[in-house]
């Protein structure tokens, strides 16, 4: 019991999940037609996508852009080149992918140098750049690739709507560094060419040549909108059964099963006539506003399926979700990862951590808030 508590305590999403897909069960008896409202589609892609995901980083895929970081002369070169990594990279590989990648070089390089004073800071800009780069791809999160399969719009028309606040948000981002460095921009690192890329082994280039296949494949899959994805799926069950089927085992299934849950919950609601209009007239024009509340309860993931289907508005709802994760860190799955890496490198430090990350993901939440809105306001 005590392993089971504690097992739950670390992953809080899935009792919640639980708990609301059985109570939503209650009041609103199962049925087959609620099997097949269920979304299989983004529950098949999101599978694809963890289990490859996984791949890329037991086969450290980003060598070739960690091998950079060690012969960056200034502490702000150093910081903006691992804020933007984040950023960038989080547009591919999912913003939970680019902080797991990116916050424990930085903890390393930043003590090297020693200059851990700037770690909370930084890591708390990769937070927001893990946050507001991944906005702009319909695969940069998982409220992203679920809103994208239901929403029906091309993927060319979702960047270019998500396209003005993620530029935005980029800008803004380079203030943030420049400011937590003035008066001390050219601070150098003395790294000395210090080296955290680790080593490509000759005998897994297989495995990296597949992995990268596969994405491309679940990729290919998310933008065409294939009705065969099924099929897909098996294929890269199949390839990394092959290649490696303890990878298998690696896969956040936790994440998929609290998925499913929510789809249940959704789907039990929008089924229920007197709960679905109650919410539809609630969220009538308020998608943006009510999305990052809450987001503040249940996490942006969940929020966008027990939304999604009261939603009118789709573009006020995506820039809520992808704003709620600067208000606090049960806004975004992205920024409990964050605070695990960082306490378990700090043990003890977790209101250190929450003070200064409140501070500047509020702080950049109260300047992008408003131009979030009323860029939202005219629809996707």
């Amino acid at each position: 019991m005590k392993k089971l508590f504690l097992y739950l305590k670390k992953e809080p999403m899935l009792p919640i999940a639980m708990l609301a897909a059985a109570l939503s069960l209650v009041l609103t008896p199962p049925t087959k037609a609620l099997l097949t409202a269920i979304d299989w589609r983004t529950l098949g892609t999101l599978f694809m996508m963890l289990t490859v995901l996984e791949g890329f980083k037991q086969e450290n895929v980003f060598r070739p852009l960690l091998r950079l970081t060690g012969h960056i002369g200034t502490m702000t070169g150093l910081s903006l080149f691992l804020v933007f990594g984040v950023f960038f990279s989080s547009m591919f590989v999912t913003n939970d992918v680019s902080l797991i990648v990116f916050v424990p070089i930085t903890i390393l390089l930043f003590r090297a140098a020693a200059q851990e004073p700037y770690i909370l800071p930084v890591i708390s800009m990769e937070n927001i750049a893990a946050v507001r780069g991944s906005l702009l791809t319909p695969f940069g999160s998982p409220q992203n690739l679920f809103i994208y399969g239901q929403s029906g719009v091309s993927a060319w028309r979702f960047v270019r709507f998500m396209f003005p606040i993620w530029l935005i948000s980029g800008v803004l981002l380079v203030c943030f560094v420049l400011a937590l460095y003035r008066g001390k921009l050219r601070l150098p690192t003395n790294l000395g060419g210090t080296d955290v890329a680790g080593e490509w082994p000759a005998e897994r280039r297989l495995h990296r040549t597949v992995y990268f296949c596969l994405f491309l494949l679940v990729l290919g899959v998310i933008v065409t909108r294939t009705q065969y994805w099924y099929a897909a799926v098996a294929v890269v069950f199949a390839a990394v059964l092959l290649t490696d089927r303890r990878l298998l085992l690696k896969t956040d299934y936790v994440l998929l099963v609290t998925f499913f849950c929510f789809f249940v919950f959704s789907s039990s609601v929008a089924a229920n006539g007197t709960v679905a209009a109650f919410l539809q007239r609630v969220m009538d024009g308020h998608e943006y506003a009510g999305s990052i509340l809450l987001s503040q309860a249940i996490s942006n993931v969940p929020a966008a399926i027990v939304l999604y289907p009261f939603s009118r508005n789709t573009g006020a709802l995506l820039y809520g979700l992808d704003s709620a994760g600067l208000v606090s860190m049960i806004g975004s799955l992205a920024s409990v990862i964050n605070y695990r890496i960082y306490v378990r490198a700090y043990p003890g430090n977790g209101g250190k951590f929450l003070k200064t990350f409140t501070l500047v993901c509020l702080s950049f939440f109260v300047i992008v808030v408003l131009p979030g809105y009323y860029l939202s306001r005219g629809g996707m």
